[in-house]
């Protein structure tokens, strides 16, 4: 691997063209770039209205946002933007664009290699040829071994004289600046509250509604408000409309639905002042992990290895075990259903994003019960 330890380049790109959750595990790269490259000015290219993640983040100058499917004129518009602009990219994502975007913008290129979790390796390895061919270094992604933030780290290994340094400190994600919650929603919060988001970007990685009914109950029973967060989307909105029709009356008056409501800054805000936050595998638990909230993370078929919520202040390459029914790092608890093919990294029993996952259906609410008052009792 050649060393460029003496490279130092005035303005740098960051390139992370998918969804939320995926620009916020790229902060720790850009705060290790930022020791790295005290002086360089760095600007973020991604998708309209997915980087919100980055509001206030100190270390960024200017954000570059597309469309996730730009027509021509956006493109020439987006071309003109990006010209040989910086002395360095980092593309953040394996897709055939991001590189595009990369090549387009900067002399030079650091980058992520994608591969396929269930084989085809020649036709990745076709795939991948043109963009080693371009890039001063790239990093391969493991699914199921590497950690997406070890990853987005290794962008950086070629900078160090010795890259075992990126791994000796702390290593954090930072999260959004925070903003002021509704008068309406503040008003509401009368006590200790936990944050429930039960709906997640895919039906695989779901929970069953009965189970969220049971926990939820046993939340207020414990004296606790219960906060549902969701995303504007129409099936996110269905889903806690869905688990609040379960609920008995009295339970339900202790419950607030925020569902739809709030900015990823006001989410952050309001993950600040939980007492505990409660997910499935997706961006806002994320978010949780980084506002460094006692955080309840439901998996199935998504390895923790590679994508667990990080639990800021970890030093090293992996938090995780692959396999286990209960593991807790600092402030982050991971839990996983039984069954010998957990984490499959499939999408379902089906394979397919409207599948269920069993692993999920067969996590018992005990199980996350009994990690709820291991984390209440730890503070």
């Amino acid at each position: 691997m050649t060393n460029f330890s003496t490279l130092q380049p005035k303005k740098v790109l960051f390139i992370a063209t998918r969804q939320i959750g995926d620009v916020l595990v790229t902060t720790p790269l850009i705060s290790k770039a930022r020791e790295l490259w005290p002086d360089a000015e760095f600007h973020f290219l991604g998708y309209k209205g997915k980087l919100d993640m980055l509001k206030g983040n100190p270390d960024i100058a200017q954000i570059i946002e597309t469309s996730d499917r730009p027509r021509f004129r956006e493109y020439l518009s987006l071309f003109n933007q990006l010209f040989q602009r910086y002395d360095l990219a980092f593309v953040t994502q394996p897709s055939d664009r991001a590189y595009l975007y990369g090549l387009v913008a900067a002399f030079r290129r650091v980058g992520v290699l994608g591969g396929h979790p269930q084989g085809k390796q020649s036709k990745t390895e076709k795939q991948n040829a043109w963009k080693k061919l371009i890039s001063m270094h790239t990093v391969d992604v493991d699914y199921f071994s590497q950690h997406v933030i070890t990853e987005k780290l290794r962008l950086l290994e070629v900078f160090f004289r010795n890259p075992d340094d990126l791994f000796s400190k702390p290593i954090d994600i930072t999260p959004p600046i925070g903003e002021a919650l509704t008068p309406v929603i503040a008003s509401e919060l009368t006590q200790p509250y936990v944050v429930i988001h039960p709906g997640p970007l895919t039906a695989y990685k779901r929970w069953p509604l009965a189970h969220w009914q049971h926990l939820i109950t046993h939340l207020v029973h414990r004296g606790f408000q219960v906060v549902l967060s969701a995303s504007p989307a129409k099936q996110d909105l269905q889903l806690n409309h869905d688990i609040l029709s379960l609920l008995e009356t009295n339970i339900r008056q202790k419950v607030i639905d925020t569902a739809g409501k709030l900015s990823i800054p006001q989410a952050g805000s309001l993950l600040r002042g939980a007492t505990l936050y409660i997910g499935v595998d997706t961006s806002i638990t994320h978010l949780s992990a980084a506002c460094n909230t006692p955080t309840i993370a439901l998996f199935g078929a998504t390895p923790p290895t590679n994508f667990g919520p990080w639990p800021n202040g970890f030093i090293g390459k992996q938090p995780y075990q692959l396999r286990a029914r209960t593991q807790t790092v600092g402030n982050v608890t991971i839990l996983q259903g039984p069954g010998e093919c957990v984490p499959c990294r499939k999408a379902g029993c089906l394979d397919r994003a409207d599948s269920n996952s069993e692993c999920l259906d067969l996590l018992e609410p005990a199980q996350v019960i009994e990690a709820v008052e291991k984390a209440l009792g730890q503070q």
